[in-house]
C-alpha cells in the first residue's frame, strides 16, 4: 500500500503524498492557533480577576484581616493551615514580602496543569525586591490562591 511506513506498516509523514502533507500540516497549525487564541483570551478574560484576587489578599494582610486572607486561600490551603490566625502567622514570618510589601507590580501570567501563575515583583518598605509566583485555581466559580513561591532577585536580599 502506497504511502505507508515499511516498517511501520502506518502512514508516514515522508511517504505521504504532497497534498495529504500539506492538510497534516495545514490542520497542525490550526491546532496551533486555536490553542494561541484560547491561551489569549484566557488571558484578557481572568488578568483583571486574578490580579484582584492577589490584591485582595495583599490587603488583608495589611489590615491584618486573617479572616478575609484566609478566605481567599484554596481549599486545599485552608484544610493545611485550619484556621485564619494559623495562617496568618505562617505567611507573616514565612513570606514577610507577601505579608507587608510596599509596591507590587504585576508581570506575566501561564496557564499550566490546571493552575494559573501569576508573576509578581514585591518590593518591601526597605526597597529590596522579591519575584513572587502566585499559583491559583478556580473554585466553584471564584479564583483562588493556592500557594506561592517567593525568591529574591539578583543583587538583592531577602
Amino acid at each position: 500500500m502506497q504511502g505507508l511506513h515499511p516498517a511501520l506498516g502506518r502512514p508516514s509523514l515522508i511517504m505521504m503524498p504532497q497534498s495529504r502533507k500539506t492538510q497534516l500540516i495545514i490542520g497542525l497549525l490550526g491546532v496551533a492557533l486555536l490553542s494561541f487564541a484560547a491561551a489569549y483570551v484566557f488571558k484578557a478574560d481572568h488578568e483583571a480577576d486574578i490580579r484582584a484576587v492577589i490584591t485582595a489578599q495583599i490587603e488583608a494582610f495589611k489590615r491584618n484581616d486573617g479572616e478575609a486572607a484566609f478566605a481567599i486561600a484554596a481549599p486545599e490551603i485552608q484544610a493545611k493551615f485550619g484556621n485564619a490566625r494559623t495562617f496568618m502567622n505562617m505567611v507573616a514570618s514565612s513570606y514577610p514580602q507577601v505579608y507587608r510589601p510596599h509596591h507590587v507590580d504585576f508581570l506575566d501570567i501561564a496557564v499550566t496543569g490546571g493552575h494559573v501563575l501569576q508573576k509578581v515583583i514585591l518590593v518591601d518598605h526597605d526597597g529590596n525586591d522579591a519575584m513572587a509566583i502566585y499559583a491559583l485555581t478556580m473554585v466553584d466559580g471564584d479564583w483562588r490562591i493556592s500557594g506561592y513561591i517567593v525568591s529574591k532577585l539578583p543583587g538583592e536580599s531577602i
